[in-house]
């Protein structure tokens, strides 16, 4: 975490995010306090293959002087902020909000897309995962504070999976073929493609239940694809569903309904 005491008054968010003007020999006061990061609402950030992914993330900052304004970006990478592999900043004109007279809370739009050029506020397939998110807040006594590790949030490769169980309808104790398929989001091609080697659960519902059963698991094949065998009992529903993992989110195939006769 960073203090700097401004010479003169910052007025732009860009001037904000890369720090204020310091004061040759003048003493640092102590720095406004960042008391709350809120990012896409908690939630992951889910990017597609092509669609533009659009969130809102916000600051909250607190100062015995009042805060002037706070403001946050996200960046990439294993190193410093000044190193990141990627970069995630605000699309658009902060809103901010006094609770208190100490207290102000900033909210910015971002926006993010698919791109393997890796320009900021574009990712691609090795940025996916965990991301740091850069928090700065600045007093009305001209102090600012900057924490370039504040949270961390995950922005990921967005996730699908399909179900097909066969024959329909089927006598009991006959075998059932439940075939499917997980990909994810390949955000250097902008197309959907087959995830390789994921551990997926195979569940079962009956038809007046509303919960699932776990059966076995089932591992992706090369191109993404699933395929097990069940011996039908009862009418019922069923699903593959995929845990996720830091870079792609869970998800669950819709229930295919087989009718046992």
């Amino acid at each position: 975490m960073r203090i700097r005491a401004a010479a003169v008054a910052v007025t732009t968010c860009a001037a904000l995010a890369l720090g204020a003007l310091t004061v040759p020999g003048a003493q640092a006061a102590e720095g406004p306090t960042i008391t709350k990061v809120v990012v896409n609402g908690g939630k992951n950030i889910v990017v597609g293959p092509s669609a533009v992914k659009k969130f809102t993330a916000s600051v909250t900052g607190s100062d015995p002087s009042g805060v002037i304004s706070t403001g946050l970006y996200l960046w990439y990478g294993s190193g410093s902020a000044a190193e990141a592999k990627g970069q995630i900043s605000p699309a658009g004109e902060r809103t901010c909000t006094a609770s208190s007279t100490t207290t102000t809370t900033c909210t910015y739009p971002f926006q993010v897309m698919a791109n393997s050029r890796g320009y900021t506020n574009e990712v691609s397939n090795s940025l996916a995962g965990s991301w740091h998110v850069s928090a700065w807040a600045f007093s009305k006594n001209r102090v600012q504070t900057v924490d370039d590790t504040f949270t961390t949030v995950k922005v990921q490769r967005a996730s699908r999976l399909t179900v097909n169980a066969t024959p329909e309808p089927v006598k009991k104790g006959k075998t059932i073929t439940i075939t499917g398929a997980l990909s994810r989001a390949n955000w250097n091609t902008h197309t959907y493609a087959g995830y390789a080697g994921q551990t997926i659960k195979l569940q079962y519902r009956t038809k007046s239940s509303l919960t699932y059963t776990t059966l076995r698991t089932v591992t992706t094949s090369s191109t993404g694809t699933l395929r097990a065998a069940v011996t039908a009992t009862a009418d019922g529903y069923y699903r593959y569903s995929f845990a996720g993992n830091s870079t792609t989110p869970a998800v669950n195939a819709p229930g295919d309904f087989v009718d046992v006769q």
